[in-house]
């Protein structure tokens, strides 16, 4: 008993192990207080594909990104995510609202011109703030400031114009045309303008005010583009494969305690074994929440398979172990088989790297499409064989070196053993017969 506990006080002062459960408990917490994301496939949500009418530069396409998702955080979308594909593809996921709600705010240039009298006034470069909508009843109005530059402009454009109609338009649509108020055609700069206009319903001039305070606000698009695809997740469905994957994923952990169980009959061995695994499992959750990664059905197919990799790995590392514990119980022995079956873990994970990398790659440049559905899996395999590899495997081999290395008193008691054994007596051969008959005979005489 005092053995056992002496040999678990050493096994918890070791570096390796320490510092597995320092990441284990910032693991925990990160979950608790960040939780965990939910892709499409899981929370349900629209997924929608742009397609940029040419191809353009790392510029441009940091721009239409920015404008994309500052103009979706605009129309009220908080969980958006909006990333390239490529140079002319780009991928908008947005989780719990369905894709005809913004379908068409997404694919809206947003060229913003105001005209008096077919000479151009103001453009949607020259806005600096746009206030919010304003709705009284059928009526909607957009007030918004210009830069001093701009509103100087627009006062050139506008002196002597009182009464002349300001025609507004977004996308080259004209969607608003008030009359110039003659305290504006004075020719006198004035930063605040609005934007405004009627609809036959209060629920469609909300509609129109809001889409454009969120044109104006985020700004044009540097190049048109359309929409070439669109995927949509229900909640109930996302719900059902949350559920499917939890299920998945208990049967593969009670296949594992079936299988190592079976084949070590030992609680000393079957424990270690899981409770690894279980700890590459938390790891790779609390680095998801950390990054705030979104966890979809191939990320959780990742895991899994890096889990069943996780435990092979062991039972290569256990079975090296105790194949040579029988000819030699010397913890250097120990020690390099350990170090041997490391290198069939490295060159394991090594290759399992090297298939997945490409893919990543691919996943990353294609996006959400195609092959890129796959990204997840990729990514998750890859962090869990590091994880594996660089933290969980060595802690496992510490405690094969702790635990499953004989007792010296075993090695006493084995020695003291073979050496209270009686010494077989050798068989005598013929010549050894006839020479002892022969002093026997001349000791008669």
């Amino acid at each position: 008993m005092v053995t056992i506990n002496q040999a678990t006080k050493q096994f918890l002062k070791r570096p390796r192990t320490i510092l597995l459960i320092i990441l284990l408990l910032i693991s925990v917490i990160s979950i608790g207080i960040f939780g965990l994301q939910e892709g499409l496939d899981l929370a349900g949500g629209s997924m929608i594909q742009l397609h940029l009418e040419e191809p353009v530069d790392q510029d441009t396409m940091n721009t239409v990104t920015a404008v994309l998702d500052k103009r979706l955080n605009a129309f009220g979308i908080s969980d958006v995510q909006v990333r390239q594909s490529g140079s002319q593809d780009v991928i908008v996921e947005i989780a719990g609202v369905q894709p005809e709600e913004v379908e068409r705010i997404i694919s809206t240039p947003g060229k913003f011109e105001a005209k008096i009298n077919n000479k151009t006034a103001l453009t949607g470069a020259d806005i600096t703030t746009v206030s919010a909508a304003e709705v009284t009843g059928t009526r909607w109005k957009v007030p918004f400031s210009v830069s001093t530059e701009a509103a100087n402009k627009f006062a050139e454009v506008a002196k002597g114009q009182a009464g002349a109609e300001v025609q507004m338009y977004l996308d080259d649509k004209l969607i608003s045309s008030p009359q110039l108020d003659a305290g504006l055609a004075n020719g006198v700069g004035s930063t605040d303008i609005e934007v405004s206009g009627g609809e036959q319903t209060k629920e469609q001039a909300q509609t129109q005010a809001n889409e454009i305070h969120t044109v104006l606000e985020s700004g044009a698009l540097p190049v048109k583009l359309s929409i070439s695809g669109v995927n949509s997740v229900s909640a109930e469905l996302g719900s059902q494969f949350e559920t499917g994957s939890l299920i998945a994923g208990l049967l593969a952990l009670i296949a594992i305690v079936i299988i190592v169980s079976l084949k070590y009959k030992s609680p000393s061995l079957v424990l270690p074994i899981v409770v690894t695994s279980l700890s590459e499992l938390v790891l790779i959750l609390g680095f998801a929440s950390l990054i705030h990664w979104n966890l979809d059905l191939s990320a959780i197919a990742g895991m899994i398979a890096t889990i069943g990799t996780g435990v092979d790995d062991q039972i290569v590392m256990t079975d090296e172990v105790l194949a040579r514990r029988d000819k030699s119980n010397r913890k250097n022995i120990v020690k390099t088989r350990i170090k041997d079956a490391f290198f069939i873990v490295y060159a394991s994970a090594g290759t399992l790297i090297a298939a997945m990398l490409p893919l990543a790659y691919i996943g990353f440049a294609r996006g959400a499409t195609g092959i890129g559905m796959l990204t997840g899996f990729a990514v998750t395999t890859v962090v869990g064989v590091l994880i594996g590899i660089f933290i969980t495997r060595p802690v496992f081999a510490d405690y094969m070196e702790t635990f499953l290395v004989r007792n010296p008193r075993e090695e006493i008691n084995i020695s003291k053993s073979s050496e209270s054994k009686p010494k077989k007596n050798k068989k005598k051969g013929r010549k050894t017969i006839a020479r002892e008959e022969a002093e026997k005979a001349k000791k008669r005489r």
